[in-house]
């Protein structure tokens, strides 16, 4: 240090021990005080519901039995209860192309990207919340010229005088958290990045589920094509083999016309499914974020292989795996904290304010001892008279406070019921399916020996086109069935939660939340990551 500075440091600390004692004890007994105050914060505390007691179907979780072979998507199928689901469950399906388009589309799809790119805001709007926390700093730097007016001063010449003013000068502000308003506000906007991390989750959940349910509602109606084209083929030799017994005499016109008549009604039912196959693959194509002419899989019913164990989460797991039930618990939690916050702003408030600077004529007398400034100020406000603004506020935020936990409770209610319609559904589908399979065999049977019937004389023609008409029925409702015992299984594992916590792609701790937009490829649970501040 030089003996100039030096100079200054001495007289600058022999002029605090003068004038700034009593200043420096004020301010500890402030600092002190509002250190005592800020250990507090108002407004209730969040505390997480607990879970519903309750089982999902009547008399407890029952075995899902088929005979039917496994050709037919038949083998037994065994609920598990509190079983772990994994991440990429559809892999359960056992069907390669199925994984690589599932995978394609979580890697394209702009919805995921657009939920991705909310959740990375919602960080960056709760670390902006933090910074109420900290001082306030900015710098200032104004030079001024300036020129004294005669009526100023009775100097001669006084209105000639020109002169420089170079001020440089910190402001330095800070209101400590008293009542807690700040915290509780952090806290809001934490639940609310939560909130947004498990609407990700479900939109993940959402891609996937839509994903294999289009894959398998595909590989159906081509099956339906398939039978239909079977029995279009069938009645058409059926048509061919009675035009030829109408020139033997052995059939009448009239016997002709209404042939004619199935015949047609059988094809008229080709376009509305062909319509639906190309539509399902126009969603496969959207969801990947493909045009219209992208290839798709050419999925078969058969391929699908039916996952054996099932597994039933317990509701206390629920609440943790359903992301629609942790993001209400979140909006649940951000409007508990709104009340926190309503309630600070109706109290007093401490801001302290310290500004120490320069103003001197030249820029290098600000090296010069003596020109240096400062002003240390503490200023306590409290509302009086808003016209009631505050207080209608703290109304308002409680009142959110209670629809948010009428809208939690309400969500639970509807994931449970979900679950149990799953869980139903799969049950059912087995009997379903059995019966389905067991109505085809026989009417395929009766058409059989109907046809032979028909040729020998022996049943009518219009017998004939019932039988055929309920064969291609009952042919159809088995497709059907097999595939609605696959949908059912992938609406359990969805309406379980789809095993997002083990996911190992864990997008809030990684760079893209400063920002960068890349994935780490972390191991850590999402369901912890989720409530970390």
């Amino acid at each position: 240090m030089t003996e100039q500075g030096r100079g200054k440091h001495i007289r600058s600390e022999a002029h605090a021990e003068r004038h700034g004692k009593p200043a420096r004890g004020s301010a500890c007994l402030l600092l002190a005080a509002t250190a005592l105050l800020s250990a507090c914060a108002v407004g209730p505390d969040f505390h997480r519901p607990g879970a519903p007691q309750t089982r999902y179907i009547q008399g407890g979780v029952r075995p899902a039995i088929s005979a039917v072979s496994e050709r037919l998507q038949g083998n037994t199928q065994t609920f598990t209860p509190g079983a772990d689901i994994p991440a990429d469950w559809w892999t359960l399906f056992h069907y390669p192309e199925l994984d690589q388009l599932v995978r394609r589309i979580l890697e394209r799809s702009p919805t995921l990207e657009a939920a991705n790119k909310a959740l990375l805001a919602s960080q960056q709007d709760k670390k902006a919340s933090e910074s109420a926390l900290y001082p306030s700093v900015s710098g200032m730097y104004n030079p001024a010229r300036f020129k004294t007016s005669r009526a100023y001063s009775n100097v001669p010449m006084a209105d000639n005088w020109n002169y420089t003013i170079h001020t440089a000068q910190l402001n330095i502000s800070y209101s400590p958290d008293l009542w807690g308003g700040v915290r509780r506000q952090i806290e809001s906007a934490r639940a609310q990045r939560n909130a947004q991390r498990y609407q990700l989750e479900a939109t993940w959940l959402t891609l996937t589920s839509s994903a294999v349910n289009a894959a398998i509602s595909y590989a159906m109606v081509r099956q339906q094509i398939r039978t239909t084209q079977e029995m279009v083929a069938d009645q058409e030799r059926i048509l061919k083999s009675t035009v030829a017994q109408q020139a033997l005499g052995n059939m009448s016109g009239n016997d002709v016309a209404m042939q004619r008549t199935l015949l047609a009604q059988t094809k008229a039912t080709l376009p509305p499914l062909q319509q639906t196959l190309a539509a399902l693959h126009d969603e496969l194509a959207a969801l990947a974020n493909d045009m219209p002419d992208a290839p798709t899989p050419e999925f078969e019913l058969d391929r699908f292989h039916l996952p054996d164990s099932l597994p039933v989460s317990l509701p206390a797991q629920l609440i943790d795996q359903r992301p629609d039930i942790r993001t209400a618990q979140e909006y649940f939690h951000a409007a508990c904290a709104q009340v926190g916050v309503a309630i600070a702003n109706r109290l007093p408030n401490v801001q302290l304010g310290f500004s120490p600077g320069f103003a001197a004529a030249t820029i290098a007398q600000m090296a010069v001892p003596g020109y240096g400034q400062w002003t240390l100020g503490a200023m306590i406000t409290q509302p009086l008279f808003d016209g009631f603004q505050l207080q209608h506020q703290e109304k308002g935020a409680r009142l959110r406070y209670d629809q948010a936990a009428a809208q939690y409770r309400a969500t639970i209610a509807s994931a449970v019921q979900d679950v149990a319609d799953s869980l139903n559904a799969v049950h059912n589908d087995a009997d379903a399916l059995t019966q389905a399979s067991e109505a085809a065999s026989q009417a395929t049977r009766t058409a059989t020996i109907s046809k032979a019937e028909t040729h020998l004389g022996a049943l009518s023609q219009i017998a004939l086109l019932n039988v055929q008409t309920s064969s291609l029925q009952t042919r159809l409702a088995l497709v059907e069935a097999r595939a609605a015992r696959l949908s059912d299984t992938v609406g359990l594992f969805q309406s379980l939660g789809g095993g997002w916590w083990n996911r190992t792609d864990d997008v809030a701790d990684s760079k893209a939340a400063g920002g960068s937009g890349k994935q780490s490829q972390s191991v850590t649970s999402s369901r912890v990551l989720a409530t970390k501040g």
